[in-house]
């Protein structure tokens, strides 16, 4: 062999790792809504004719649009992902797809990927950076995206595996996370995604009062609930309001001198000064958030990329949220059992998904849902969600600005927060308070049809989504 695995282009990689109609072919999503690999490879294989794909991307974001149109000229018949956002989420609600989604989690994907539950025939690794025999990186490049952890159960598994690149090194490169041993083929082109874009969503600390209010109880439930002490582990979200109890929280660690274990997940600029500051020992990272968090991975030793099954698999022998002890999550409803809906918005469209959601919550000793009580003029406690995401067995205390529910399971947890003097309340209080101030709503009616089931991340099915009228 020459010391060269790089065609041409797209299409004749497509050609040569013999993509056929029925096919199930896969894509990362460290771009996040930067990413231009998705609609370049899809729009190579309908120029080439191939029809009634399923496709298996990590996550789909806005700038995926294009697919709805792969959709509706069957390039496309059957999608698997971890989260959609609201634009391709939107037409799936309205039926566009023939065969329901198939919802995973971050920690399910891999899994099912890893025990052929979940089988890729192409899978398509945009990699900021490559050599020519496809030992690559997501560290360097002018698309550098930091940690390729969702890349790594594609890359192994796929029967074919083809390297997409915007900055071809020769070999070999030295620092690389997926490494040639998996690769068929690499394709160099012009421009793989734009690195801004991995700054999609909330990456930024709020400052509305209601959010740093909710920050402030968050920080002071983790403060006394007996897990803050050496060695204690942590992940958030990537919105304002947990940012915010994350920048608390430091100052609390910092003030009683307690040092940290790791922190976890998806990784900010935020987390990466927690690092800096002594907050904790290492970051695992799976995803980065921010071009912060990409110029930490890249310089410091203590950063560690991890790869999906490290992160949160629940059939390895064991991930990093089994040592997970707190872990600060969204939703965008939760019920009185604290079942939460991450999946759909008030009206039942899709807008999301799982991601780490159910993982973390399943492995930490406390998860809890940080929520403003009211969106919209709805209240975001309601009998019964729309769609479980993540059981309410797994999710200890919800915080909002007019006080803090904690799930009837965790009474020593509630014994400490009344002894603490924070504001604990009933979740059907909150229910009840909410709605004096929004006025109950109407029930929402959808169709028939299943437009996606989502799966727990032990592969069962956890609960169904209709289609919205």
């Amino acid at each position: 062999m020459n010391n060269s695995k790089v065609v041409s282009s797209i299409k004749e990689a497509i050609q040569l790792a013999g993509l056929k109609d029925g096919m199930t072919i896969s894509f990362h999503h460290h771009l996040r809504n930067g990413d231009y690999v998705l609609n370049m490879v899809m729009d190579a294989v309908a120029d080439l004719g191939i029809k009634d794909l399923n496709v298996n991307a990590s996550s789909v974001f806005d700038t995926h649009e294009p697919l709805i149109g792969h959709i509706k000229n069957h390039v496309v018949t059957g999608l698997e992902a971890d989260y959609i956002g609201g634009v391709v989420g939107r037409a799936i609600s309205h039926g566009v797809l023939d065969k329901p989604v198939t919802f995973r989690s971050h920690g399910g994907r891999p899994s099912d990927i890893e025990q052929g539950r979940s089988p890729i025939d192409v899978a398509f690794v945009a990699a900021p950076t490559s050599d020519t025999m496809g030992n690559c990186s997501g560290k360097y490049g002018k698309s550098a995206c930091g940690s390729l952890g969702y890349a790594f159960a594609d890359a192994m598994y796929a029967k074919k595996v083809i390297v997409i690149t915007d900055n071809l090194v020769p070999y070999p490169l030295a620092d690389f996370s997926i490494s040639e041993t998996y690769v068929d083929y690499v394709v160099q082109v012009e421009s793989i995604g734009n690195p801004a874009g991995i700054v999609s969503g909330t990456t930024k600390i709020t400052r509305d009062p209601v959010g740093l209010v909710m920050a402030q109880y968050a920080a002071k439930v983790i403060e006394h609930s007996g897990l803050l002490k050496d060695g204690m582990s942590f992940q958030t979200g990537a919105g304002g309001a947990s940012l915010a109890a994350a920048k608390y929280l430091k100052d609390i660690m910092l003030e009683k001198g307690i040092k940290g274990s790791y922190g976890l997940g998806g990784i900010t600029s935020y987390m990466v000064d927690m690092l800096n500051a002594g907050c904790f020992e290492a970051l695992l990272d799976v995803q980065c958030f921010d071009l912060g968090a990409v110029e930490s991975i890249r310089t410091n030793p203590r950063h560690r990329e991890v790869t999906a099954s490290h992160y949160a698999s629940p059939s390895v022998r064991s991930s990093a949220v089994d040592s997970l002890d707190v872990v600060i999550l969204g939703a965008t409803q939760i019920d009185t059992d604290f079942n939460v809906n991450v999946h759909t918005d008030s009206n039942g469209y899709i807008m999301g998904g799982s991601g780490g959601h159910s993982d973390t919550a399943a492995g930490a000793k406390m998860a809890m849902i940080i929520a403003p009580l009211t969106r919209a003029r709805l209240s975001i406690v309601v009998d019964r969600v729309l769609t479980v995401s993540t059981p309410g067995s797994t999710i200890d205390v919800l915080v909002t600005q007019r006080g803090i529910a904690v799930n009837p399971r965790q009474q020593e947890l509630k014994e400490r927060l009344v002894k603490a003097g924070l504001p604990i309340v009933e979740i059907q209080d909150l229910k009840r308070i909410a709605e004096e101030l929004t006025g109950t709503p109407k029930p929402i009616h959808l169709g028939d049809k299943v437009v996606a089931n989502v799966l727990y991340r032990d592969g069962s099915l956890l609960d169904t989504i209709k289609s919205v009228d």
